[in-house]
């Protein structure tokens, strides 16, 4: 791996103009959910966007990642229809995407997808109804461990033609391994296999691919980093929070109830239920964001 990191980042980190992502080329209801459209952004089945058009064009638009370990999981786990139905109803497009999974791709190349879908979706934003210079970007579990990857490594979107404000805040839910060493040191049997297959054990890999290591500036305008009851989620999260504030970038930091892994399960899943601690804190911060 010593031998194989510095070519496959030499490479992911080539020119925008020569890696420049494929354009969205397709659009197409999607059979889960006829409201949809499913979108594009480069040749590989995984490379899709599901995206939610707003009632009113120029509106503002949250980007999901989902989580899964980095080797399962899919653009579907954004529903359980609260959090489209909710933002919906307060006039934001939404989209939730797709991105190529461990071990057929490595985690670099997720968050290279992650970059290339938020450009795809920025160059096509008035075909598609929605304001470019106010996106959030959330993400939950693994989708948290990148969308904090990518707001805080900016050669993810300087790679995809993003400068740093490219999105207005960054909000994972509930991540882990925002310091991958740290994080495999306290994962038990099941979790440290995870964690190996996806970030190996080249202490420069886990380093570069961890979001609160990488936390000096340059990074996304914002962060809003929300935890559930759970040790090494609460530990992962008060450490990016104190590596981001310490670079001068501002955080906001919020603890929610729920306990291990049901509630884990629970911010993806009830975000946007009214009834939800975790709504209103996400509500007031991007209505905070998308007024500036």
């Amino acid at each position: 791996m010593k031998n194989t990191w510095p070519a496959i980042l030499a490479a992911l980190m080539l020119p925008p103009t020569l890696l420049l992502p494929a354009l969205i080329v397709a659009r197409a209801q999607t059979a889960a959910d006829p409201a949809a459209e499913q979108l594009r952004y480069g040749d590989d089945p995984l490379q899709a966007i599901d995206y939610w058009r707003a009632e009113k064009p120029g509106a503002p638009l949250v980007v999901f990642v989902h989580g899964g370990g980095w080797k399962r999981g899919d653009k579907s786990n954004a529903t359980g229809r609260a959090k489209i139905a909710h933002y919906h109803a307060l006039g934001y497009a939404f989209a939730s995407i797709n991105y190529r999974l461990v071990p057929e791709a490595t985690v670099e190349e997720q968050a290279k997808d992650v970059a290339d879908a938020l450009a795809a979706l920025r160059r096509q934003a008035g075909a598609l109804g929605f304001d470019p210079k106010r996106i959030v970007l959330m993400g939950h579990s693994a989708g948290a461990h990148l969308v904090a990857l990518v707001g805080t490594d900016m050669r993810y979107f300087e790679r995809a033609g993003l400068k740093p404000d490219a999105v207005r805040g960054i909000v994972p839910l509930d991540g882990a391994a925002y310091d991958v060493a740290q994080q495999m040191t306290q994962a038990g049997p099941l979790m440290t296999r995870t964690y190996a297959q996806a970030f190996g054990t080249d202490p420069a890999r886990q380093r570069a691919l961890s979001p609160t290591l990488n936390a000096a500036k340059p990074n996304a305008p914002g962060f809003l980093i929300l935890h559930v009851d759970r040790a090494d989620g609460k530990e992962q999260a008060e450490a990016l929070a104190a590596a981001l504030r310490k670079a001068g970038t501002p955080t906001e930091i919020a603890a929610l109830e729920g306990k291990g892994l049901r509630g884990h399960m629970q911010i993806n899943r009830s975000m946007g239920n009214p009834d939800y601690p975790g709504t209103p804190i996400v509500d007031r911060y991007l209505a905070r964001l998308f007024a500036q």
